[in-house]
This record gives C-alpha cells, structure tokens and sequence, in this order.
C-alpha cells in the first residue's frame, strides 16, 4: 500500500508542475483522471455496491488505474486531480462535471456520501481557468455519468432516473444553450447514462436498449440510424461494455467477455480492453474514471 501511495504522488506532483493551458484552447485530447489513493466501497449507493463493502484491494485497484492512464496517454494529454482523503469514489471523476468550450458544469450529487467531491472539482476548475456552472442542490446531477454530448458537440444527451432529476437537464443545456434530448433510465443496474449510453465518434452510438422505456427508444432511433446503432447484450451491458472511453478511433474499456470488441472494429475503431474490476465493484467502468477537459470537436479530430 505504501509504494502505491508514493507512486501516485509522484504523478500527482509530476502533471501538476506542467504548463497547463485552459479549455477551448487545447490542441489536443485532454482528460483528467483521479488516482484511487483513497478508493473504496465504503457505502452502497448504487446496486453493485452491494456484496462489495471494503473488498477493494486499492494496490490492486491503482495498477488496474494506471493501466488505464498509459493506455489513454498514447492519444490524449492526461492532467491529474488530487485525491482525497474521506472522498473513496473521487477516482471516478467523470461524475462530477461535464466540459465544454472552458466552461464546467459541476455536478449536485444526489447522495451525501459524494457531495464532498464537488468542492475538490470545483477548486480545481477555477485554478485551471475554467469558468465554473452551478447545479442547484435540489436538481441532482453526476456529471458525465448522466449528461454526455454527442461526437459533434452540438447537442446533449441526458439521462434522469434513480440518481439524476429530470429538471436538470434543461438547467445543464443552459450552460452552453444547447439542444437536450432527455432519456429516461428504468432498470437500477443501470443508473447513470454512462452504463448503458455510448455516443461514439463517426456517428456511432453504443447502448443497451432494455436500459430505456419506450419513449427513450424512440428519441434514440430517430437520432441514430440502424447501421450507426451498435446494441449490447444484457450480459454486456452488465460487464459494463457501455461504459467506454472514445478518443478519435480509439476505445477503452473494462473486459468483456464476448464479441463486442470485434463488433466494435468492424465499425472501424481500434479496441483497448483492460482489467478494470476493482471499480466495477463500486459501479463503473473504463469511461467513468476520466473526464473529458478538451472540445468534443478537438477530441475527435485530433485523435481520428
């Protein structure tokens, strides 16, 4: 554990003293990951928490991690956010904003438990020059985990059920006057967007339609074309094969056991699969431990 704790102070230390230049000025894919110095499952608020209280090993969980860092550094610039002591689930930072054009819209955490973590982003935000979007208390909303823009950028998808409210969405669109398109979630496995929703590069859309009611299904198959629409399996879907990182035509995510990554390269895209279960125990894959600093467009373009 020790060596673990130095080694991730050393990143920590290392990216902090780089010149960092602010959103939507970025030449290049950027991210920003959170190490899991202070990961754990403390708490069950989500349905995979449960059976998992304290079963982490955090050496393990920090290899898995820095796997995942490397890999994502050979496409994009990877900045660092500070962990926390008291704050276990900060390594999955995705959840606690989303970013556009150098303007942060920080997340209002439904549960106590994670509300810590909106100071810590928030701080980190501002130094950084970003301009900082505040979610009233009362309209919960977890960041990427339920708000993502498509591969354009022009307009966001969102998702409300256990976790996030629906009066959110509009709240978040207002950020960037963007167009929302809300999607209600109805199975509780799946209680953020990002689990079951993929919005991929070239007009592609990875998700598991069963995570939707009707209404949902329909809103997405009007946006997406057939051939553009790439559907999971529940027995994906719960691998957490939805919750993916897409750079360009890049992909990285947790192993799943199946086909879904040559499905993947038949649309064209280069799949990186990596060990990632120690934070599927607290709920989230691959795309929940980065969150994207860089322009959608600058993301996708560079990185293609």
């Amino acid at each position: 554990m020790l060596s673990s704790t130095i080694k991730l102070q050393t990143l920590v230390e290392k990216t902090a003293s780089n010149e960092f230049t602010p959103s939507p000025s970025f030449t290049r894919p950027t991210y920003l990951m959170c190490p899991p110095q202070w990961y754990d499952v403390d708490y069950v608020i989500n349905p995979w928490m449960a059976g998992n209280l304290h079963r982490p090993s955090r050496d393990t969980a920090f290899h898995q991690w820095k796997s995942l860092y490397q890999s994502l550094q050979t496409v994009a610039d990877v900045r660092l956010l500070q962990a926390r002591q008291g704050a276990p689930d900060m390594v999955f930072v995705a959840h606690t904003a989303v970013v556009q054009h150098g303007i942060a819209a920080v997340s209002s955490f439904a549960h106590r438990e994670r509300q810590a973590e909106e100071k810590h982003l928030r701080e980190w935000m501002r130094a950084h020059g970003f301009l900082v979007w505040e979610t009233p208390r009362e309209t919960a909303f977890e960041g990427e985990g339920d708000v993502l823009f498509d591969d354009q950028g022009r307009r966001l998808w969102a998702g409300h059920g256990s976790r996030t409210c629906l009066q959110s969405h509009r709240h978040v669109a207002d950020a960037w006057h963007a167009p929302v398109t809300s999607l209600h979630l109805v199975d509780p496995r799946f209680y953020h967007l990002d689990t079951c929703f993929a919005p991929l590069s070239g007009g592609f859309l990875l998700y598991f339609p069963a995570a939707f009611d009707a209404p949902s299904l329909a809103r997405i198959e009007e946006a997406y074309p057939a051939e553009k629409r790439i559907a999971v399996s529940e027995a994906e879907a719960i691998q957490f094969g939805c919750n993916v990182l897409n750079v360009g035509r890049s992909i990285f995510m947790g192993s799943v056991k199946s086909n879904l990554a040559q499905r993947l390269g038949m649309s064209g895209f280069e799949v990186t699969e990596l060990t990632l279960s120690e934070f599927v125990r607290g709920g989230a894959s691959a795309k929940s431990l980065a969150l994207r600093l860089s322009d959608t467009g600058v993301t996708h373009s560079i990185a293609a």
